[in-house]
């Protein structure tokens, strides 16, 4: 379960390592329901965190005068909402994938190959749809800019997500 909510940590879509204390609870669990809900607020909290360090990482690499961050950090705030829904899908997905670990059928693991391709266009399309929307209140470098910042921090979480997931074959 510590992987598990490791990778679901790294789906938020940040770089953070999480806490000294993950996964880790402090009290002893009083039934299986009450650990599974701790578990889940413990992570929704870890991913809000993450969306904030997330922020904080563009913030600090994308250089906007005052008026362009004043009409960016909406456009920005629209974006991530439509992502964490893309997250949230993936979140489920890994879920999943984890409570069916060791005894997926072919049928399992061929629906799942095929909705974990599905998510990686979903967010190929977010990122096409707000391109326009992006370059309307930022220059064009800026908005180059975003985008590559967008996207090392996405495929820095995807190679930690990685490396956490054991293979199906395992």
């Amino acid at each position: 379960m510590k992987t598990f909510m490791f990778a679901a940590l790294l789906v938020a879509g940040s770089l953070s390592q999480g806490s000294s204390t993950f996964g880790q609870s402090t009290t002893q669990p009083q039934s299986k329901k009450t650990d599974k809900d701790a578990t889940a607020q413990e992570i929704e909290l870890m991913r809000k965190d993450i969306r904030s360090i997330r922020k904080q990482l563009i913030a600090a690499n994308l250089k906007l005068t005052d008026d362009q961050a004043t009409k960016f950090w909406p456009v920005y705030d629209q974006y991530i909402a439509e992502l964490v829904k893309v997250n949230n899908t993936k979140y489920d997905l890994l879920k999943e994938y984890f409570d069916s670990y060791g005894t997926l059928t072919p049928e399992q693991a061929d629906s799942m190959t095929k909705r974990l391709l599905d998510l990686d266009v979903s967010v190929a399309q977010l990122r096409q749809k707000y391109q326009p929307i992006v370059r309307a209140v930022l220059p064009a470098k800026e908005t180059a800019t975003f985008f590559q910042l967008d996207r090392r921090i996405a495929m820095m979480i995807d190679l930690q997500l990685a490396s956490q997931i054991p293979l199906v074959q395992e």
